[in-house]
């Protein structure tokens, strides 16, 4: 291995299992003696954390596609700054819960801002950082939506904002996912979501092991 860290990223709908596959990720790294850092976007650091905040309330549904995008952009120029790039530079592994693949099919493709627009502010804010390796949770949009609305049911909080859109917009990101993976292959790597949480970590390392 080289002396550039090696960074992961987890994609995948919400309510997919992707958060819980990345921290039982950590552990198992963790206890091999690796160094992990993990994050998570929109977030990281507590700057980014603040913009999170304006992103995921519930109570903005007035944020515009291109202020949403821009408002992501500068959470993940943060992260970028403060959390990612260090830690590579150190030689650690860094696991993210969503990177820049989420703008693109989430901004990109669900609002219809087009790969272009995403493309020019991921040279501005990540700098030619990318993952090394995508693991992408698969579940179909119908699957998301009934988790994620299930779970904030559960537990009651105010990040919900994106949960509310339309199933038609979930129909888009999950459509724009899988042409990604198609695109690039041999970085974006489909894990089936649908199965039960262990064996969804043995698929998971069973990919990861070859990377670290």
């Amino acid at each position: 291995m080289t002396n550039r860290g090696r960074f992961i990223t987890f994609e995948g709908m919400d309510g997919s299992g992707k958060t819980t596959q990345m921290r039982r990720l950590a552990e198992r790294l963790r206890g091999m003696g690796r160094t992990v850092i993990e994050t998570v976007e929109p977030g990281g650091p507590p700057i980014a954390m603040k913009i999170r905040r304006i992103l995921l309330d519930a109570a903005n549904q007035e944020l515009s596609p291109v202020t949403e995008v821009l408002l992501y952009f500068a959470s993940r120029a943060q992260n970028v700054d403060e959390w990612i790039a260090p830690a590579l530079g150190r030689g650690e592994i860094v696991l993210s819960d969503r990177f820049t693949d989420s703008s693109l099919v989430y901004q990109g493709f669900g609002r219809g801002l087009g790969a272009e627009t995403v493309a020019a502010l991921e040279a501005i804010a990540c700098r030619g950082i990318k993952p090394d390796l995508t693991l992408l949770v698969d579940i179909d949009a119908e699957a998301s939506l009934a988790r994620a609305r299930a779970r904030n049911v559960a537990e009651p909080h105010c990040e919900t904002r994106m949960d509310d859109q339309s199933i038609e917009f979930h129909r888009r990101v999950y459509e724009a996912y899988h042409a990604l993976a198609a695109r690039e292959p041999d970085r974006v790597k489909i894990v089936n979501g649908r199965t039960g949480i262990d064996a969804i970590e043995r698929e998971v390392w069973s990919i990861v092991a070859h990377y670290v």
